[in-house]
């Protein structure tokens, strides 16, 4: 079960990286109110609170984490911009989210 809670932690953490990055862009391309910056900077410091929240060193967690976000832009490239991801895009986040498992759930001799 601790697999599922470093997963859902995980996603939670792109998604909030991803808006906390998404809202300034709104407000950059697309001349939305500046007031965007005040939920995107509260994303972005949820994302870092978030990251903290895991037991395993940092570097660790930082590393398979970057899998993880790949994962989740490419959803949000589908849900979010309406592009739908190539076959190439989904073999690439495959791959991130197989590198994120080997980083964080390989046995380890500590």
């Amino acid at each position: 079960m601790p697999e599922l809670k470093t997963a859902l932690l995980f996603l939670i953490t792109a998604v909030a990286e991803i808006v906390g990055c998404y809202l300034p862009t709104l407000w950059l391309t697309q001349g939305r109110s500046i007031w965007w910056l005040v939920p995107g900077a509260i994303s972005l410091a949820a994302f870092a609170w978030l990251l903290s929240l895991h037991p395993a060193a940092s570097g660790r967690v930082y590393a398979a984490y970057g899998g993880v976000y790949i994962f989740v832009a490419v959803i949000w490239l589908w849900a979010v911009d309406g592009i739908r991801p190539t076959s190439w895009d989904m073999l690439g986040a495959a791959v991130a989210i197989a590198g994120m498992a080997i980083i964080m759930f390989a046995p380890r001799n500590t």
